[in-house]
């Protein structure tokens, strides 16, 4: 595997938790209310998910050898990206904090 390739791992694995790690919208704008709501997270992650995709497309066009790929393709990796999500929720929703 490329280091582009890595890069993108990587890249989803932070992306998949920055909707459960903070407060803010996106890691920088802060809301009126204290908390956000799940479906702000859960909308959060469906943005990033395309963000991380569309540059991994581009990486993979950059590289020359781009390829189609099919609804399968798309499933696979949007729950990649969820299983990926799987510290940060805990973290925000399982972990007892006193």
């Amino acid at each position: 595997m490329s280091a582009a390739g890595w890069f993108i791992v990587l890249l989803a694995l932070v992306g998949a938790n920055l909707p459960f790690l903070n407060q803010r919208v996106f890691g920088f704008m802060p809301l009126k209310g204290t908390k956000k709501s799940a479906w702000i997270r859960i909308g959060e992650l469906i943005v990033l998910y395309f963000i991380v995709g569309a540059l991994g497309f581009m990486l993979e066009a950059r590289a020359g050898n781009r390829f189609e790929q099919g609804w399968q393709f798309y499933a696979i990796t949007f729950s990649l990206f969820i299983v990926f999500a799987f510290p940060g929720f805990t973290f925000q929703y399982l972990v007892k904090r006193r």
